[in-house]
């Protein structure tokens, strides 16, 4: 429920800030097409005793046409050519009849004397360029709340940030023209309103960026912040629509107005920047205490000029002037240290996107040279033929991804990354190389030492499944230091990463406070043991479509987030690490079976050399596996002499033509009194047999040295595997 509210809200946000560039690009276009006729006086209703109103001069351009022919303040306008003047809002409408740069005939009445001017001008109002850098500002505001909110919709205080950039951006941007239309209503209004509520929501922003204070935490205690806004915009309303009145002339009340709408703004604004120092102060989180450090150096560096030359002396009743106006180039500032904040600690790939962005502005511009270099030197640019400029057009096409390559390539060497490069160049080389590695413990320290010294990050674990259980267990934390990692509970609660299982990579903008949508849903043991751990990323190892691991990756040492790029590097690593992972344990499981053979082996060795009769084990191939000592005390053939050898090489031929007969029979046959003939010349006794061995096959019934024939049992029987396939036989 609550995703589909999140995506509701930033789809309703994405259409209002759609439509406010919208209005905001037709209101420029307005500006700039749209001059108004002024003759440079300010003419305001001044109502006499008698209850009549007369509309004098008030203020006068120095230089202007007014100035020019000696228009003085309180002279009193009747009339312009033959349009009747009654009140100042006719001056307009009267202007607006007489061509641009042309003359026109006023009456005016100066000490009851009324006379003319014939030779006033009628000129474009100048608007001062300054004015047109409030556009720059506010684009600046609503790019950067876009790109925060979009990239990070379930952060905390995101939709709050963005919606501020958003009415930052309509006070900044939303201007009206002069043609008095509904669009030029709705700018105006919409301009107002902005300017009102935009500082509210910035101190609101400010009051709640780190904690909620207590005073705001019941249900709908924040209207209280917005109520003074609402108030001073009910006031605007009502004397603009005529519900109020004023004996003061309406242009004056309007002025009044605007300078107590700036000084509320400096009010509230102010008050944002000084919460947030507040909270500066109080914070213990290393990371928290930098981004309120430039979110409030940003909102005092951009306010501060701004107040003093343009707010202070406005509010005061001066008149603005070019260098006033321009101090709202100040107020770009805040959205630029914010900007700068972003970069700094990598919360959303800014540089990343600005490494790249310079990237192709470089390609481009190499490619369009090399396209006009062409041009220029191989053809003549007023006889070029459609063929040839499809040629050159699939030549700059094909030289654009080279070019774009080399360029990213040197920049990475030299600017983005200089000494790291190459430790990043060979990292994959590295995690290709980790499959050979069959030391699991081994093979993971050699991958934190890596990742420590090429990422500089300030520490790295990792989480193993146990197979048994299916639960995640934390294997080994290294940091970057040469201090040991403190120790963590027994207690850890690692069920968020069963629940991961499938993603990429989860990330944790404050291990500490965990305050963004998702992390407010997990159990407090799991928030606890993000917390203890300070893990900022867990990077999934899978392999065959499987996780078998978690790689945990903290912030850099000098506190930043990781790029993109880092990221995207480490969910590459993280595939061969898993694979390592793999072939270690599968290494594992088989020196643990071959270490259980052996064992067994040496079990059953010991047992055969423990029964006081002769055996012998052969392959189906007929050679001989095993030999003991009592066969070898009987035949005088050492075992290192008769392993290996074939039964027709150590014992007679009749005694092997009766082997050969039993060959693939089941069950045990006898063979009784088999005649045995020694291959030797002469009989040893059991020591001399045991020392210097024979080549051939002698019984030796008693202690005689003389050569006679003997009489043996023998049992033969089959070897067979768990499978009841027959693998050799047993001779006793």
């Amino acid at each position: 429920m609550s995703e589909a509210r999140n995506q509701f809200a930033a789809t309703l946000l994405l259409i209002l800030a759609v439509a406010a560039v919208i209005a905001a690009v037709l209101g420029f276009h307005n500006l700039r097409t749209y001059p108004l006729h002024d003759d440079g006086v300010t003419w305001l209703d001044h109502k006499a005793r008698d209850g009549h109103v007369r509309v004098v001069a008030g203020y006068i351009l120095p230089g202007g046409p007014g100035d020019n022919a000696r228009i003085r303040p309180g002279d009193e306008l009747v009339k312009i050519e033959n349009f009747p003047i009654h009140t100042a809002l006719d001056v307009p409408q009267a202007l607006f009849r007489i061509p641009l740069l042309s003359q026109a005939r006023y009456t005016l009445r100066r000490q009851r004397i009324e006379f003319q001017k014939d030779n006033i001008f009628i000129q474009a109002a100048s608007r001062d360029s300054a004015f047109y850098y409030q556009y720059a500002v506010g684009f600046a505001y609503l790019a950067i709340g876009l790109f925060v909110y979009y990239r990070r919709t379930s952060a905390s205080k995101s939709a709050e940030f963005f919606i501020l950039c958003l009415a930052s951006f309509v006070a900044s941007c939303f201007h009206y023209s002069g043609k008095l239309n509904t669009f030029d209503e709705l700018m105006y209004w919409g301009n107002v309103v902005a300017s009102l509520f935009a500082p509210a929501i910035f101190l609101h922003f400010c009051l709640t960026f780190h904690a909620i204070p207590d005073w705001l935490r019941p249900r709908g205690s924040s209207i209280i912040l917005y109520l003074p806004s609402g108030v001073l915009l009910g006031l605007i309303a009502a004397s603009a629509t005529g519900v109020l009145t004023f004996s003061t002339p309406l242009l004056e009340v309007r002025w009044f107005l605007d300078r107590l709408t700036l000084a509320f703004q400096m009010l509230l604004y102010f008050t944002g920047a000084a919460a947030l120092g507040w909270e500066f102060a109080r914070a213990q989180d290393p990371i928290l205490r930098r981004q309120l450090k430039y979110l409030r150096n940003g909102a005092l560096v951009g306010l501060t000029p701004f107040a003093v030359l343009y707010a202070i002396p406005y509010i005061l009743g001066v008149v603005p002037n070019h260098v006033m106006n321009l101090s709202v180039l100040s107020m770009g500032l805040i959205p630029l240290a914010w900007a700068y904040a972003i970069t700094r600690y990598r919360l959303m790939d800014v540089d990343i996107i600005f490494q790249q962005g310079y990237v192709y502005t470089l390609a481009t511009l190499a490619v369009i040279g090399a396209f006009y270099g062409l041009i220029f030197l191989i053809f003549n640019t007023s006889s070029i033929r459609p063929p040839a400029f499809v040629v050159l057009i699939a030549i700059a096409t094909f030289l654009f991804q080279p070019i774009r390559r080399w360029i990213q390539e040197q920049l990475d060497r030299r600017v983005f990354y200089r000494d790291r490069y190459d430790a990043r160049l060979t990292l994959i080389e590295f995690a290709r190389e980790l499959s050979s590695e069959t030391d699991q413990n081994g093979m993971l320290a050699k991958v934190s030492e890596r990742l420590l010294r090429t990422l500089s990050i300030q520490q790295i674990g990792f989480f193993l499944l146990n197979e048994a259980s299916g639960e995640f267990e934390l294997h080994s934390r290294t940091q970057k230091s040469d201090r040991p990692p403190k120790p963590v509970s027994r207690s850890l609660d690692l069920s968020f990463l069963n629940d991961a299982v499938g993603k990429p990579y989860l990330f944790f903008e404050s291990t500490k406070h965990l305050r963004d949508v998702v992390s407010r849903e997990l159990a407090p043991s799991i928030r606890d043991t993000i917390t203890e751990l300070d893990f900022t990323y867990y990077v999934a190892c899978r392999s065959r479509a499987k996780t078998i691991a978690f790689l945990g990756v903290s912030r850099t040492t000098e506190g930043d987030f990781l790029s993109s790029d880092d990221v995207e590097l480490l969910v590459t690593l993280s595939n061969y690490v898993a694979i390592a992972i793999e072939n270690s344990r599968l290494y594992s499981s088989l020196q643990r079976k071959a270490d259980e053979y052996e064992r067994l082996k040496e079990f059953s060795e010991n047992i055969v050399e423990s029964i006081n009769v002769g055996i012998l084990a052969a392959g189906l191939d007929d050679r001989v596996e095993s030999w003991n000592t009592q066969i070898e005390r009987l035949t005088g053939i050492r075992r290192e002499e008769a392993i290996g050898k074939t039964l027709s090489e150590l014992f007679p031929p009749d005694l092997v033509q009766k082997f050969d007969e039993l060959r693939g029979e089941d069950g045990v046959h006898n063979l009784y009194k088999v005649a045995l003939r020694p291959r030797a010349e002469s009989a040893v006794d059991d020591a001399e047999l045991s020392r210097n061995g024979n080549a051939g096959l002698q019984l030796a019934a008693s202690s005689s040295r003389q050569q006679r024939e003997s009489l043996v049992n023998l049992a033969v029987a089959p070897l067979v595997s768990k499978e009841m396939k027959q693998i050799g036989r047993l001779v006793i």
